[in-house]
């Protein structure tokens, strides 16, 4: 077991099985020495914890908690193409989008749950540059998606 996923479990998580695709398209690619992950919705065991738009039917805490599955679901697909969360030398950048009501304006305080789960993984590894987005509706009505960016070792 990896450093980071002695570090998952000892959080009291589970690295998740990569989430399949919904359309055409893969859970992340290399290019070079980045991984870049597809979005990643709060899968938990092929289905949907929540459903709804932040600050109506999701609250905000709910909301970051399921930013930090989506960040979990990433590091998955990171795995299934590098094979060792090991070999990350950096989170370079996290993109969120955060399907809100129309008056809901704390999406940077929910995308937290994912930098915050990543920093607490990978350290000053997970330190990154980030983009908090509200957009009227995600995929299957989810709260919340999240890409990562990760430079990795040769």
């Amino acid at each position: 077991m990896s450093a980071a996923e002695e570090k998952i479990a000892s959080l009291g998580l589970k690295l998740p099985q990569v989430v399949p695709p919904l359309a055409t398209y893969q859970p992340a690619v290399r290019s070079g020495s980045y991984v870049f992950t597809s979005g990643q919705l709060p899968m938990v065991d092929g289905a949907l914890p929540a459903t709804g738009k932040v600050g109506a039917e999701v609250s905000a805490e709910q909301a970051k908690e399921l930013a930090a599955t989506c960040a979990l679901n990433a590091l998955a697909a990171v795995k299934s193409v590098i094979g060792d969360l090991d070999k990350i030398q950096r989170v370079v950048k996290v993109v969120g989008f955060v399907a809100s009501a129309p008056d809901f304006t704390g999406q940077p305080a929910v995308l937290n749950g994912a930098s915050e789960l990543l920093g607490e993984i990978l350290g000053d590894k997970g330190v990154h540059a980030r983009s908090a987005v509200g957009v009227a509706v995600l995929p299957l009505d989810a709260p919340v998606e999240v890409e990562i960016q990760v430079e990795i070792a040769e």
